[in-house]
């Protein structure tokens, strides 16, 4: 599943080579792709054509266009990447690609705008706009309605570290589930998690009431520094269904320390990194640099 930088190469491509540009012709193929828009594909593709791309807006890992047709406000296209979804920019005589589900022509004759998914986990839908909720946001149109409850990240100006630490120090959770709670701070997933809390040499289970108020915020800033490394390696890709719009992937999955490196030494103190089940994923860290946390016994 894409995590934040992911999502943001794939929107600095759609900023580049969409924004600005008018929809001719809009094709849905099939109904899973437009599961999430009630009214189905052909409704959706019917209110995209001419529409104007007026933004490529973020907030953690979710993704919109803002499309404006004429006579109607500012609607979004959320953009569920999914597993495997992809979005192209590629000649309209390009082949097509075997997943294709959904495909956007421009009145300038320019590239296509595709979006292809392997596994059919992902999605489009237009949704209303609404201000943003979270004081300094950078969203200018607002945000679509199915965000409205996401946290902001922290790499937007809306993002409130001092806030971040004093909610988690009042939690009685896990670390690195607290991480992953999108209504708490957007962004951050499995992979970069991990990282954070290997860098932090902080284990994943670890309640956040036990933790100091510094020692959470070295978390919290080590989750945005490496997601800034991550953007600026264009991201991770375990596999060819991660990709940029040019169809390029990611490498920063040769900088990763613990996730996805069970078994191979940890690159701090050399004893191997240990993988174990956590919230239907995995949890990857060092069991030296990140001892396990002691349960109390009772009775």
């Amino acid at each position: 599943m894409p995590e934040l930088p992911e999502v943001e190469v794939v929107r600095r491509g759609l900023a580049e080579h969409v924004v600005g540009r008018r929809i001719s012709h809009a094709t849905i193929t099939g109904t899973r792709v437009a599961r999430r828009h009630d009214a189905g594909p052909l409704d959706l593709a019917h209110r995209l054509t001419e529409g104007e791309v007026l933004a490529a807006d973020r907030r953690g890992k979710y993704l919109w266009l803002v499309v404006q047709t004429p006579g109607d406000d500012p609607h979004a296209l959320v953009i569920h990447l999914g597993m495997s979804g992809q979005l192209l920019v590629e000649p309209a005589d390009a082949p097509r690609e075997k997943h294709l589900h959904a495909s956007f022509d421009f009145v300038d004759d320019g590239p296509q705008l595709r979006f292809v998914d392997q596994r059919t986990f992902g999605g489009l839908a237009l949704t209303a706009l609404v201000p943003d909720p979270h004081p300094g946001g950078a969203h200018a149109h607002g945000v679509p309605v199915p965000v409205s409850h996401i946290a902001p990240d922290p790499l937007e100006p809306a993002y409130d570290h001092q806030a971040l630490v004093r909610t988690l120090k009042q939690r009685h959770t896990a670390v690195k589930r607290a991480l992953l709670d999108q209504a708490k701070v957007s962004g951050i997933g499995n992979i970069y998690a991990d990282e954070a809390l290997w860098r932090a040499r902080v284990h994943p289970l670890r309640e956040t009431s036990a933790l100091t108020k510094p020692v959470l915020g070295r978390v919290l800033d080590h989750a945005a520094m490496v997601m800034t490394e991550a953007l600026a390696q264009g991201g991770t890709s375990f596999d060819a269904l991660y990709v940029n719009v040019n169809g390029a992937s990611g490498y920063f999955d040769r900088s990763l320390h613990a996730y996805g490196r069970e078994g191979e030494p940890c690159d701090r103190c050399g004893t191997p990194i240990r993988r174990e089940a956590f919230m239907n994923r995995s949890s990857h860290y060092c069991p030296r640099c990140q001892p396990r946390p002691r349960i109390p016994r009772h009775g």
